[in-house]
């Protein structure tokens, strides 16, 4: 079963809602449904939280070390619980997806992801899940650091918020360790297509 559920972001007001913080957004979500609090906690580096779930402990995580160290959050956590990879959940932003559009996957490239990079060089391994929330890209390779480091447009975020809560109704699937699933719940979700802008209105009579 998934014993660790961790949210990638940075800490600080400044970053509350920007596009790299989709993880800390999922976590927050995740620990309202199973009513527990994330609090500091300075052995992991991050703000946790232990929830028991059909008898079995559950920890959720987000670091606190900023995303390029990410790894250093997780790796503490999981070595201390003795939690294999295998069984660690890392939600974090999807540059490759448009905002809507959430995958689950286990294993893979960290594809430039720097807290990822982190991640894989701090667990020794790539075999953990990925829950990948997508928030689009800029187009332009140059820019994606100031994308990641902002707030989404108010439709980008509406639909990031809606697929974070889409996933939601796959929690009690993954947490059973249903992985296979639970994949197929959360993949199927498509991002919803823009509505058309309304027709201008007829001008009046002058």
């Amino acid at each position: 079963m998934i014993r660790l559920l961790v949210g990638l972001g940075n800490p600080g007001p400044e970053y509350d809602g920007t596009r790299h913080n989709a993880g800390f957004q999922w976590i927050d979500e995740v620990a309202r449904e199973l009513k527990v609090q994330l609090v500091p906690e300075r052995s992991y580096w991050g703000l946790a939280a232990r929830a028991s779930v059909q008898g079995q402990s559950v920890w959720l995580l987000q670091p606190q070390t900023y995303m390029n160290l990410s790894g250093k959050s997780v790796a503490a956590l999981a070595r201390f619980f003795k939690i294999a990879p295998q069984e660690v959940l890392v939600a974090h932003d999807e540059l490759d997806f448009e905002p809507g559009t959430v995958k689950l996957k286990q294993g893979g490239s960290h594809g430039g992801h720097n807290g990822l990079r982190d991640i894989h060089a701090q667990l020794g391994g790539t075999d953990y899940w990925r829950l990948r929330i997508g928030i689009g890209h800029p187009g332009v390779k140059s820019e994606v650091v100031n994308w990641v480091l902002k707030r989404p447009a108010p439709a980008e975020r509406e639909r990031i918020e809606d697929s974070i809560r889409h996933v939601l109704k796959a929690l009690p699937t993954i947490l059973s360790g249903d992985m296979d699933k639970a994949v197929q719940q959360v993949n199927t979700l498509k991002p919803p297509r823009p509505k058309p802008p309304r027709p201008a209105a007829a001008p009046g009579p002058a």
